[in-house]
């Protein structure tokens, strides 16, 4: 079969930059995996995104370029990743910025270790398998914040909220998250939770205790988003997992 000029200058590109050290990936925005997100938010007529652990609001940009137009609440304990996150908020009128919290299954305070790339700070230590898979992600300092149960964080926020999404980021603390949640699981239509395999962080429950934990609650698993590998022997060690009820 012949091949065309086009996929021939594909080829020559991307070897070029590949001996560079630079991968070129074509990116086809319609087919990505997060533009499935956003399909099955529409699907399920979702109306507000909860995003526990936003960081500087990464996530929230992402699904607002693939068209979702609904409302966003975000939670983020971090100071510096709290001021970039109303930074990126600060002219978006359907997002919301709770009071800076981290989230969790109790009502107090609680330290957070901050990472070198901040994405990765957990209330966990960080173990082995994620020091070999990231080696340039440390622990450089750590904050005391308020930590708070979602069921009494968000509950004043979602009056008006119909079908809710749920996303959860927060490096091993999802069982926390979510059992602070217990009250309102119930009106949550579907969840993202980024999951892992092995053990990353002291403590950490794992992705088939967690599966278990949605099925359990009604939940059946939508989408898989391929995360973090370890590269020094290709395994998978983190996924997220997109949820919906049944």
């Amino acid at each position: 079969m012949a091949v065309s000029t086009k996929t021939k200058t594909k080829k020559v590109v991307r070897g070029s930059l590949r001996r560079l050290g630079v991968d070129l990936v074509w990116w086809q925005p319609q087919s990505s995996p997060e533009a499935a997100l956003v399909k099955m938010l529409s699907q399920h007529r979702i109306d507000t995104v909860l995003d526990v652990g936003a960081n500087e609001g990464q996530y929230a940009l992402l699904v607002r370029e693939l068209g979702f137009r609904g409302r966003i609440i975000s939670f983020e304990p971090l100071a510096t990743a709290y001021q970039g996150l109303q930074r990126s908020a600060a002219k978006d009128p359907l997002w919301t910025i709770a009071p800076r919290m981290a989230i969790g299954c109790r009502n107090g305070q609680t330290s957070i270790n901050v990472a070198s790339n901040s994405v990765s700070s957990s209330v966990l230590p960080i173990l082995g398998n994620l020091e070999r898979a990231a080696p340039d992600v440390s622990y450089v300092g750590s904050e005391v914040v308020p930590i708070t149960r979602l069921d009494c964080a968000a509950s004043e926020l979602l009056s008006d909220a119909q079908n809710i999404f749920l996303k959860v980021d927060v490096q091993g603390y999802e069982l926390e998250v979510l059992q602070g949640a217990a009250e309102l699981l119930p009106r949550i239509v579907g969840a993202q939770l980024e999951l892992s395999f092995v053990p990353l962080y002291e403590g950490q429950t794992l992705f088939h205790s967690l599966i278990d934990f949605m099925i359990h609650r009604g939940f059946s698993i939508w989408g898989i988003m391929p995360g973090l590998v370890d590269n020094s022997s290709g395994r998978l060690l983190q996924t997220d997992v997109i949820f919906f009820r049944q």
